[in-house]
């Protein structure tokens, strides 16, 4: 008995979709914008954490030690940073090392080259510091000064403070204007798809009425236009979906040559199956959920 009512409202749903064409396509076409924009700031925000990681590995603290500290001194502070939870990679760098980077950096400066030959090795050993996020540095810069036993073994510590703190805002904007846009979107799909939905029970309020009468339930009355919102997000999550794709390839060509070469079209295909299943879940309760609150507005007594 339960699944035949369901059949009958899944089928009466279906009829009253293609029943409307016009209600139907501007249910469908509120839900496909609604549903594009979302999954281009899901494919933005994969674009701009690439970015960010690939501006977090152009960031980090150098650590230049003084000439006298020997190979073990130095291994053992770079030991004690690898325990460091914000630490995310140390990179070794030992005196002969350090003179033939300078070497090949200068290779064209003769007289730089001649006056090192005079000096020998000026360079001491380094560290360069990657931390798991920005804002680590500073509590990673403290540890440093600490470590150094008040200078007798470090000889420098720089990082780039100003392009870190300007990283550390970035990343913040970035998160409370994405959240933002999609509180908005959902504002906006749920109110047209509202005002459409509405309109569909309105013009069917006679036979909403003669159902009243003859003493179908509020939610048998209700499951037509809830289904008509599962199919219109279902409609509006595929259309959404394949609008989405010609606009990665169009991007590749333009994300290929930044920040180390993120290519949006190959990322959209790798992750097909979760922007899918993430567009038809937002369709669908999107859909459903517009539905649900127009036909309670409705069917009050």
């Amino acid at each position: 008995m339960i699944w035949l009512k369901i059949r009958r409202v899944a089928w009466s749903g279906l009829l009253n979709f293609f029943r409307s064409p016009v209600i139907s396509s501007a249910s469908i076409i509120t839900l496909t914008i609604t549903l594009f924009m979302g999954g281009s700031l899901y494919l933005s925000a994969a674009f701009f954490r690439a970015s960010i990681q690939e501006l977090q590995n152009k960031v980090d603290i150098s650590v230049s030690f003084k000439q006298d500290a020997t190979e073990k001194s130095v291994l053992e502070v770079q030991k004690s940073l690898k325990l460091l939870p914000e630490v995310r990679e140390v990179i070794y760098s030992s005196r002969a090392q350090e003179l033939a980077d300078f070497r090949e950096r200068n290779k064209d400066n003769s007289l730089e080259l001649q006056l090192l030959d005079e000096l020998g090795n000026p360079f001491g050993a380094r560290l360069n510091i990657r931390a798991v996020d920005p804002t680590h540095y500073e509590s990673i810069t403290k540890f440093l000064n600490n470590q150094s036993g008040g200078g007798e073994l470090i000889d420098k510590i720089s990082f780039k403070r100003d392009i870190v703190e300007r990283l550390v805002n970035l990343v913040r904007t970035a998160r409370q204007i994405g959240f933002a846009v999609v509180l908005i979107l959902i504002f906006i799909s749920l109110v047209v798809t509202f005002n459409t939905i509405s309109l569909a029970i309105y013009n069917s309020r006679e036979e909403i009425s003669l159902m009243k009468l003859v003493g179908a339930s509020p939610n048998y009355i209700r499951g037509p236009f809830l289904m008509e919102g599962v199919i219109s997000g279902a409609i509006s999550a595929l259309l959404a979906l394949g609008l989405l794709y010609p606009g990665t390839l169009w991007l590749r060509d333009l994300t290929a040559s930044v920040y180390g070469g993120f290519n949006l079209a190959s990322y959209f295909l790798s992750h097909f199956a979760t922007l899918l299943a993430l567009l038809l879940a937002s369709g669908i309760i999107l859909g459903v959920l517009a539905s649900f609150m127009a036909t309670r507005q409705h069917l009050k007594p």
